[in-house]
């Protein structure tokens, strides 16, 4: 059994995809027999994923995937981990590969402007711009840059809703946005475009790519960012932050966080526990049980018999 760590990358981009049904076959295919696991999506407006593999697979992975989509550009975040943040490969078919829902956003068309991770910060510095996180609220929540508005949105969904009502006498002025990897910021500002705003700007390669190229000492942003696997969230460096997910709400739980009284593993945290029945909280600590079992049973499995 290896130890070496495991390369992911996390990667987007639109791209107009005319058969993506028949791609999302090839790709499974192909990157099945290079052990990859984790979660692609595929769409007429492009492709989405974060996956992991190990060794020189990765490299190979991200090569047979512009290969396959014929993409005329791909970047992608690239960090590590012990072992990998998935269990399996999933390649799905999907009306869009980030969900913004029936309103005109079409970034293959129409796009804010980008900008670079070394332009950010005084971008955002600026007190005329308005800064906004288009990420979910339990995302902000756990960390985000200075003074950046959170629209308090439990999916990128609401965006819209929330942009219309509350933005509506701002169409005039500059907004930046930004995102995990750059995928919903993007897609954001093509929908606040064709609604009339007249100047956006986007972080290109979201938070992650922002994490990775800016050092701590100059860096706006403060606490941690969620990513959507095991790791749970990530600092500066894209070094794993210490989070854990709570099982009875599935929110981010911070050190801080567990060492609370209503924090207990596989049950509850601050943020559920007044919430959750007595009913809820016994059916938790058996779900807990049986997967503490099953870690059990596994490490005898991998380990040597006695």
């Amino acid at each position: 059994m290896t130890n070496s760590p495991v390369s992911i990358a996390a990667f987007y981009k639109f791209h107009t995809l005319d058969d993506p049904a028949a791609l999302r076959l090839v790709l499974q295919d192909k990157l099945k027999t290079l052990a990859v696991k984790g979660t692609v999506l595929v769409a007429n407006e492009g492709i989405n994923g974060t996956i992991a593999a190990t060794g020189e697979n990765i490299d190979l992975a991200l090569q047979a995937i512009r290969q396959i989509c014929a993409l005329p550009g791909l970047d992608h975040k690239l960090s590590s981990a012990p072992q990998s943040p998935f269990l399996r490969l999933k390649v799905k078919l999907k009306k869009e590969i980030v969900t913004i829902g029936d309103v005109a956003a079409d970034p293959n068309k129409k796009v804010g402007k980008y900008v670079a991770p070394e332009n950010w910060n005084a971008l955002i510095s600026d007190p005329e711009v308005l800064l906004i996180d288009t990420r979910n609220h339990y995302e902000h929540r756990i960390g985000t840059f200075n003074n950046a508005i959170d629209p308090h949105t439990e999916s990128f969904g609401e965006f819209p809703e929330w942009a219309r009502s509350q933005l509506k006498d701002q169409k005039k002025t500059r907004i930046a946005m930004f995102c995990t990897g750059g995928i919903r910021c993007e897609k954001a500002s093509s929908f606040l475009l064709h609604e009339g705003f007249e100047e956006v700007y986007h972080l290109k390669g979201g938070i992650l790519k922002y994490l990775e190229d800016i050092p701590q000492e100059q860096s706006q942003w403060r606490g941690a960012c969620y990513v959507f696997d095991d790791r749970v969230a990530v600092s500066h460096g894209l070094a794993i932050a210490n989070y854990t997910t709570c099982h009875g709400c599935l929110l981010p739980v911070s050190e801080v966080e567990r060492q609370s009284p209503d924090f207990e593993e596989g049950v509850s945290c601050p943020a559920c526990a007044p919430s959750l029945s007595e009913e809820q909280k016994s059916s938790n600590r058996e779900r807990q049980k049986q997967f503490d079992l099953a870690q059990i049973r596994g490490g005898r499995h991998l380990g040597p018999k006695e």
